[in-house]
């Protein structure tokens, strides 16, 4: 698998099931609650449909046509217009540890600030030591608590960035 054959792109419709599967194998595999998660929220099954508003876009990583991770950006829910929250940032193993997910992350931060949000926040949970160290390289802060209402009260790791 090479980054030549790599795609990011906004999802379509037809991309639904197989987001769906990549977020959904990493709970068992990572061991984090099914509760209180990406996994319950019923955003996850109809990912397309759920990034359609203004200041909302979700990006898949297509690799041959096969759909291998993915992030979306959207307001955080419950808080200031103006903060973002990066949401359901999830990877395949086929391409973990290859560079995609840093390249999807800074498009992900580039949209955000083309939209005009002037923070990001992100939830996660301490098993995903990969993303978390990803999230520090590119400045994010923990946080004490969670800002705003996303629902996913599992998730014990709250960052935040100025996008300025």
């Amino acid at each position: 698998m090479s980054k030549n054959n790599m795609v990011i792109r906004e999802i379509m419709l037809e991309d639904n099931v197989q987001i769906e599967g990549v977020i959904r194998a990493c709970f068992p595999e990572f061991n984090i609650p099914l509760k209180g998660t990406a996994y319950a929220d019923p955003e996850t099954k109809i990912m397309y449909q759920s990034y359609k508003n203004k200041n909302d876009v979700y990006y898949v990583i297509d690799v041959d046509g096969e759909i291998h991770g993915g992030a979306g950006i959207k307001t955080l829910n419950g808080f200031k217009s103006t903060v973002c929250e990066l949401q359901k940032m999830y990877f395949s193993p086929k391409i973990r540890g290859k560079g995609y997910g840093k390249l999807l992350f800074k498009k992900c931060i580039d949209s955000a600030k083309k939209m005009g949000y002037k923070q990001c926040y992100i939830e996660s949970a301490p098993q995903l030591k990969a993303a978390i160290h990803i999230y520090e390289s590119f400045g994010f802060k923990h946080l004490k608590e969670p800002l705003g209402d996303t629902g996913h009260n599992s998730c014990s790791i709250w960052m935040i960035k100025d996008l300025l």
